[in-house]
């Protein structure tokens, strides 16, 4: 069940990264985005910069979308940086 919601909650921050970015992948693209996106936030400010409300990110509550959506930008960022995404 919990493959479920990560999958879920993954599109839904997918789809709110790749609208505030302006991307236009698909279904799978947005799924795989929000859910590399939530464990890169959770990382990156949880883990290393010790933030505590990033601990949630990827969460279905408010302040995990939150976190996770920040995240997936950074990894769409990235990735335009990188030019492996247009």
């Amino acid at each position: 069940m919990g493959w479920i919601v990560a999958i879920i909650v993954g599109a839904i921050i997918g789809w709110l990264a790749s609208s505030v970015m302006g991307e236009r992948e698909g279904l799978v693209g947005k799924i795989i985005i929000g859910i590399v996106g939530s464990l890169l936030a959770k990382w990156l400010f949880a883990d290393l910069l010790h933030i505590g409300g990033a601990a949630s990110a990827g969460t279905f509550t408010i302040a995990g979308l939150i976190w996770g959506v920040i995240g997936a930008v950074i990894l769409i960022w990235a990735l335009r940086a990188l030019k492996v995404i247009r």
